[in-house]
């Protein structure tokens, strides 16, 4: 796991700056080449061939191709196999030369022969292109900001920010943000002018002509053509997956939150390697009502793992803030993210590198309690009433909850009905003007009817982009790589060609995934609804006289008074009733973050000032 940058002139010391801006993701090493055309850095996280044969850029037996790499190939060396029998020579034991061999056996379209996780550039000297890469689901980031004449991409945006670029908020993804509560969603970036290359997108620079191209060579949607239901066929991916992301030359651990996905993980760890030690890493809120602790002590008893937890409280959330917010770079919708901030901060101070970690279980198997209300209305279309009252019943005897009924509502509501209802009960904090500003974003999400639309929203734009973002940022802050069994593609593609009641049954979510892990992972977790993860007392955390300061001092500060995204007073009186226990909704808390966590931004990035109120 590493960090790229790059642009398309010749500078050493700027280069030389983007560099040590993602030190962090990569101190084992780093490297440069410079020409008259490109200045390409690499900073090296060593995970695979820990020697100086690793070091980047790499370069072909010609020199004529120059790799700079971030990411994992898995299958790197059933590739290796096949090059080496097509007369290829290797000079090392890294996926990177793999992927450079990969390049010139089968050119752009090497991407549809890797299997993991990768943001790579490939300068060809012979075309004189500079050819980019994101894996399919995008589980590493790309940046870049291109003018017309100047091209610069990097890691992570704070690598950018080196260059003399203005720095100006994107209001329109402002908006999304407070109104709709997206972020992550499409190529702009809260930063006007500095984009992401999409998940399963390649771009090809022709530093020729200056043009720009970027294509999308994978969708989901086009890769399955049949139903299928076979469980044990489901376990057998996973667990291959599982396999694979155990590859390395350091150990290997897991974020354990004691939920069925990270406790599949962890069980299926221990199947794959009998004597291996494991340590696991969880965060832990004794005495109240989001903590795992029991379910986390279950699996580490079972699988015979070394645990180590961490309890923030809000004194090292206050104390830790600002370098938060420069290490997610983008603002953020709640608490949850310092949660896992601190379980990655936790693995590197007790000599971890990498972490499995059960990111993207949710958008793949459907569980989230939302996507009930999907699956309601596809069998209400279906006129299949009776097993739509089933699934109703089901879900309500195990969760004890309406919201599914809501949501079925929410579908079957007209989309102006649904932004009136937004714009008068849901965000009335938001200036008119602002709103009338953005009359024409929409949320996509409103058009979206059957349980496998949703599910590919989710994975695609809605869902699964922000939480990766938060999992790179936060993992590679404290140089850990972290790997996403869920993500293997071929997993994804099975699990998404099974029909809608395999993935919620009786009211049940991740149905098909729960009956293959029976036997594995005990059935108290198998048979857990309820859904957690890396939470964080939030509510509470934002009644504490400390955060309560500091909340308070940004709503009266001057800065804050003066956007004009928000009504200050509004923001300040949904406050003051959260803190009396008068708000009547469920929500307010989430809206007065995104207020709060846009407001720190914009200080910290926009006006480039620390993020502690005057």
């Amino acid at each position: 796991m590493c960090g790229i940058t790059g642009f398309n002139w010749k500078d050493e010391q700027l280069l030389g700056r983007m560099c040590e801006a993602i030190k962090h993701r990569g101190p084992d090493d780093g490297g440069t080449y410079i020409d008259d055309k490109v200045s390409l850095g690499h900073r090296r996280l060593s995970i695979l061939d820990l020697s100086e044969k690793g070091h980047q850029p790499m370069f072909n037996e010609d020199g004529t191709i120059v790799l700079i790499y971030n990411g994992e190939i898995y299958n790197f060396l059933e590739l290796r196999e096949e090059f080496i029998k097509k007369g290829r020579k290797f000079k090392s034991d890294t996926d990177t030369e793999v992927v450079l061999h990969a390049y010139e056996e089968y050119g752009t379209d090497c991407v549809q022969h890797f299997n993991g996780m990768w943001a790579f550039c490939i300068y060809d000297k012979t075309k004189n292109i500079l050819f980019l890469s994101r894996d399919r689901f995008g589980i590493k980031p790309l940046y870049y900001h291109f003018d017309g004449e100047r091209f610069i991409f990097s890691s992570e945006i704070k690598a950018l920010l080196e260059h003399d670029l203005p720095r100006e908020e994107n209001r329109s993804i402002v908006f999304d943000y407070l109104y709709f509560n997206l972020t992550d969603h499409c190529e702009d970036t809260f930063f006007k002018g500095i984009k992401r290359l999409m998940p399963g997108h390649n771009m090809i620079f022709d530093l020729s002509s200056g043009k720009m191209e970027i294509e999308k060579y994978y969708d989901v949607q086009s890769r399955f053509v049949k139903e299928e239901e076979d469980h044990q066929k489901v376990k057998e991916l996973f667990t291959d997956s599982v396999r694979k992301r155990l590859i390395a030359d350091v150990p290997v651990g897991s974020c354990l939150s004691g939920g069925i996905d990270s406790s599949s993980v962890v069980v299926t760890m221990r199947k794959v390697d009998p004597d291996a030690q494991i340590k696991t890493f969880s965060l832990r809120f004794p005495g109240d009502s989001i903590d795992e602790g029991e379910y986390q002590q279950q699996i580490n008893e079972m699988v015979n793992s070394m645990n180590f937890c961490v309890t923030p409280d809000t004194s090292d959330l206050m104390n830790d803030l600002q370098e938060l917010f420069l290490t997610q770079e983008e603002p953020f919708s709640g608490t949850s993210v310092y949660g896992q901030y601190r379980v990655m901060k936790l693995a590197r101070d007790n000599g971890m590198k990498v972490l499995l970690d059960g990111q993207g279980a949710d958008e793949v198997l459907a569980g989230y309690h939302y996507f009930h209300g999907y699956y309601y209305y596809e069998l209400l279309k279906r006129l299949n009433l009776s097993l739509l009252l089933k699934e109703a019943n089901g879900c309500y005897d195990k969760s004890r909850s309406f919201a599914p009924m809501i949501y079925l509502l929410l579908r079957m509501t007209p989309s102006g009905i649904k932004r009136l209802i937004y714009k008068n009960r849901k965000v009335p904090f938001l200036t008119p003007d602002f709103i009338s500003e953005n009359e024409g974003r929409k949320d996509k999400r409103w058009d979206i009817y059957t349980l496998n639309e949703a599910l590919y929203s989710s994975l695609d734009t809605y869902s699964l982009p922000h939480l990766l973002r938060f999992e790179d940022k936060n993992s590679m802050r404290f140089s850990i790589e972290s790997r996403v069994p869920f993500l293997d593609y071929r997993f994804v593609e099975y699990m998404f060609s099974m029909p809608p009641g395999q993935k919620i049954h009786d009211g049940t979510t991740k149905y098909a995934f729960r009956k293959a892990m029976e036997g594995e992972v005990p059935s108290s977790i198998l048979s857990r609804h309820d859904k957690i993860g890396f939470a964080t007392p939030e509510e509470k955390w934002m009644k504490d006289e400390t955060v309560r300061e500091m909340i308070q001092e940004i709503i009266d500060s001057e800065s804050f008074r003066e956007r004009e995204f928000w009504d200050w007073k509004m923001v300040k009186s949904m406050y003051e009733k959260l803190l009396e226990g008068k708000s009547s909704s469920i929500f307010v808390g989430t809206d007065i973050w995104r207020c709060i966590s846009m407001e720190l931004w914009m200080r910290l990035f926009i006006d480039r000032e620390n993020i502690t109120a005057e």
